[in-house]
C-alpha cells in the first residue's frame, strides 16, 4: 500500500555501504492500483466485484515480496541487516499519513458526531500502535456483521497485520540466515509456517458463522505475506536479466497472465461468506498473486509494461494514501439509510475525493517527511529571496492538513445533511397523513382477516430474529394464538435445534415462517438442513432481508435459489417491497420504525391470508 515511486525500489544503507538499488519495477505499482480499486469496489458494495476484499491479499503478497527483498539484499551486501534503519524507514513511510488521516477523521467526528468520539478514541489508539486487528477481535467487532454506523477506521486492521509482519519477520529472517548456511532450509521453513497459517484459518473457520476471527487474525493471514517472502527468496529481482529469449519471455508472461486470470475470476465470483475461501481458497489466491508478481517484477515481461502504464502506475504509487482515505470518505458521506441501491454520482465523487486527499497527503506530507531536505538546498537558502525559498516541512504539513480538513469538511458536511434528512424520515410515523394511511391499511387487513376465518393463529409458527420481536405485537393482535419464537442475534445455524424443541413442545404449526438472515450469512447446506427438519410442515414461508451489509446479497440469493427447489415453499421479498421506503428504518438501516413495523406486519399477514385463499 506504499505511495511512492520508491515503493518497490530498494535503497540500502547498511553499515556505511555505498547506496545501491535493486531497481524500480513499475508493473508492481500498476498491480497496487488494481488491488486498491478492488478494495474500494468492495466497500462500495458493487455487486459485480463481490470479491473485492481480496485486494488486501494482493497487498500482503506484494509487501512480503518487497520487504523480504530489501532484507535479503542487505544481508548479501553486508552480511547483516540494519534492523534499526529498516524500522525507522518504515515508520517515516507509514506513520505521517496515518496521523493526518486520523486527525482529519477525529476532528470531523468531534464536530459533527461527538457521540461516537469515545468509541473512536479507542480504535484510533489501536491504529496508532498497529493493533487494530486484535482490538477488533477481542472486542468482537465483526468486519461483516456489525450494526449501527460502521466505524470509519475499520479498514486499518490490514495495516496492523502488515506492520506486525514488518516488526517480527526481520527478526525471524535474521535468525534463519545466521543459523542456516543453505538457503533451501530457510525457504522450506518459511513455506512450512505459511502452510501452518493457512491450516489454522481452515481449522478455526466454521461455515455459516461470522468469519471475522480468521479474517482479522495475524496468525491466520500471515501466509499471504509469507508466500511473497518465499517468492523473494527464489525470484530475487536484483538478479533478473532483461535479455530473455522469446520462449522464456512467452512462458513468463503466460505464467503471469494465468495468475492474473485466477485473481480476476476470484474477485468477480467469490465473496466473504464462501467457505472455500477460508478452506484453501485464499492460499490459492496468494499463490496466483505470487505468479503475477513474479512476472511483473521481471524487466523482460510484456505484462509488466502493460501494468506500468503511466496513469495506472501513478495511482499505484498513491495506493497507500487512497487506501487510508477511501473508507472514511465512503462511510462518512453515505446516507444513514439507503434503500435505493447504488448512486453512481455519489460513488464517483467519493472515489475522486479519496484520490485527491491521497495526492495531497503524498506530495505535501509523506514525501517531505520521508525524504527530508537536501543539504545543498539548505546551503543555498541564505542566497534566495524570501519568495524563492521552498516552504519549510512544518509549513507544508500545516497547510496540507488544513486543505485536507477543509475538503473533508465540505464533502462530509453534505453527507451530514443526508443523514439528518434520513433521520427526519424515520419519524414519519408521527405525520398525521402517514398515520391515517397506516390506520386505513390496518383496517383493510383486519377486514380481510375477518373475511377469511379459515386461518387460525395456532396453525402458524414463526421463527425469527430481532425484526420479528418488533413485529410480534402486530401479528399477535390479528392472529391470536400464533406462535412466534424470536430472539436477538439469532442465525440460521441455530434453527434446526430450535425446530426440534418446538416440535417436542407441540408448538410447530402446519404453516412455518422463517425470518433469518439479518445477523449474518448462511450456507445453502445450512438452509436445506433447516428446511428438511420441517418435514411435518404443510407450507413454509421464507422472508428475505434488507440489511446494509455486503452479505445481504448472499443471503437473498441463497433464499431465492433454495426456495425454487421446494414445492411447498414461498418467498416473501421484503427487500423488494421495502425499496424506496427509508421511512421504514431507523438509522442502522435494519431495525424498523413504527411505520416499518406496520408495513412489515401487513406484508406477512397478507401473504398468509392469500395463501389460504389460494389453497382453497
Amino acid at each position: 500500500m506504499n505511495c511512492s515511486k520508491k515503493t518497490n525500489q530498494v535503497n540500502l544503507h547498511p553499515r556505511g555501504l555505498q547506496k545501491k538499488s535493486i531497481g524500480y519495477m513499475p508493473g508492481l505499482d500498476g498491480l497496487r492500483a488494481l488491488a486498491v480499486f478492488a478494495v474500494i469496489a468492495y466497500h462500495l458494495n458493487l455487486t459485480w466485484m463481490p470479491g473485492g476484499l481480496l485486494g488486501v491479499s494482493l497487498f500482503f503478497v506484494l509487501s512480503g515480496y518487497l520487504i523480504t527483498g530489501i532484507l535479503l539484499k542487505q544481508w548479501e551486501l553486508s552480511g547483516g541487516i540494519d534492523l534499526k534503519d529498516f524500522w525507522l524507514r518504515r515508520a517515516r513511510r507509514l506513520l505521517p499519513a496515518v496521523f493526518v488521516m486520523l486527525a482529519g477523521v477525529m476532528s470531523w467526528v468531534m464536530l459533527w458526531a461527538p457521540e461516537r468520539l469515545a468509541a473512536l478514541k479507542q480504535e484510533a489508539l489501536a491504529a496508532l500502535f498497529y493493533t487494530s486487528n486484535w482490538y477488533l477481535i477481542f472486542h468482537q467487532v465483526s468486519y461483516f456483521e456489525s450494526f449501527g454506523p460502521p466505524s470509519p477506521l475499520g479498514h486499518l486492521w490490514s495495516l496492523a497485520v502488515e506492520e506486525q509482519f514488518y516488526l517480527f519477520w526481520p527478526l525471524l529472517l535474521v535468525i534463519g540466515l545466521r543459523c542456516c548456511q543453505q538457503r533451501k532450509w530457510i525457504i522450506g521453513g518459511t513455506m512450512a509456517v505459511a502452510l501452518t497459517s493457512a491450516a489454522a484459518m481452515a481449522l478455526i473457520y466454521i461455515p455459516g458463522h461470522d468469519p471475522s476471527r480468521v479474517y482479522y487474525g495475524t496468525d491466520t493471514r500471515a501466509f499471504a505475506l509469507l508466500v511473497g517472502a518465499v517468492l523473494a527468496m527464489v525470484w530475487p529481482s536484483w538478479k533478473m536479466n532483461a535479455d530473455l529469449t522469446g520462449k522464456k519471455r512467452l512462458a513468463l508472461d503466460l505464467a503471469g497472465s494465468l495468475g492474473l486470470l485466477v485473481i480476476l475470476l476470484m474477485i468477480g465470483t467469490t465473496d466473504q461468506y464462501q467457505p472455500s475461501l477460508y478452506q484453501g481458497g485464499l492460499l490459492l489466491y496468494s499463490v496466483a498473486a505470487a505468479g503475477l508478481v513474479a512476472a511483473l517484477a521481471h524487466p523482460a515481461s510484456y505484462l509488466g509494461r502493460i501494468f506500468g502504464w503511466g496513469p495506472l502506475r501513478w495511482l499505484g504509487e498513491c495506493s497507500y494514501g487512497i487506501y487510508l482515505w477511501h473508507y472514511p470518505v465512503i462511510i462518512l458521506t453515505n446516507p444513514v439509510v439507503n434503500t435505493e441501491g447504488l448512486n453512481l454520482s455519489r460513488t464517483l465523487w467519493q472515489i475522486g475525493v479519496s484520490i485527491i486527499l491521497a495526492a495531497l497527503s503524498r506530495y505535501l506530507i509523506e514525501e517531505p517527511i520521508r525524504y527530508g531536505r537536501r543539504k545543498y538546498l539548505r546551503r543555498r537558502r541564505s542566497n534566495l529571496k524570501w519568495w524563492q525559498r521552498p516552504l519549510a516541512p512544518i509549513t507544508k504539513i500545516s497547510l496540507s492538513t488544513l486543505l485536507m480538513f477543509l475538503l473533508l469538511f465540505v464533502t462530509l458536511n453534505g453527507g451530514m445533511h443526508i443523514s439528518e434528512k434520513a433521520l427526519a424520515k424515520s419519524q414519519v410515523s408521527q405525520d398525521p397523513v402517514q398515520t391515517a394511511g397506516q390506520e386505513e391499511s390496518t383496517a383493510r387487513g383486519a377486514k380481510a382477516t375477518d373475511k377469511k376465518t379459515a386461518i387460525q393463529g395456532d396453525e402458524i409458527t414463526i421463527i425469527g430474529d430481532s425484526l420479528m420481536i418488533n413485529v410480534e405485537p402486530v401479528l399477535q393482535k390479528r392472529l391470536p394464538g400464533i406462535v412466534i419464537d424470536a430472539q436477538l442475534g439469532r442465525q440460521m445455524y441455530q434453527a434446526p435445534d430450535l425446530i426440534s424443541r418446538l416440535e417436542e413442545e407441540d408448538k410447530l404449526g402446519k404453516i412455518v415462517m422463517l425470518e433469518l438472515g439479518t445477523n449474518g450469512s448462511f450456507t445453502e447446506k445450512q438452509l436445506r438442513k433447516t428446511l428438511d427438519s420441517l418435514e411435518s410442515a404443510v407450507e413454509i414461508l421464507l422472508v428475505n432481508t434488507r440489511v446494509p451489509k455486503p452479505w445481504e446479497r448472499e443471503v437473498n440469493e441463497t433464499l431465492t435459489k433454495v426456495a425454487e427447489s421446494y414445492p411447498n415453499i414461498k418467498l416473501i421479498d421484503w427487500h423488494l417491497l421495502s425499496s424506496g421506503h427509508e421511512e421504514y428504518f431507523y438509522p442502522d438501516g435494519v431495525h424498523l420504525t413504527q411505520s416499518g413495523v406496520q408495513a412489515y406486519g401487513e406484508i406477512l399477514l397478507e401473504t398468509l391470508i392469500s395463501d389460504q385463499m389460494d389453497g382453497e
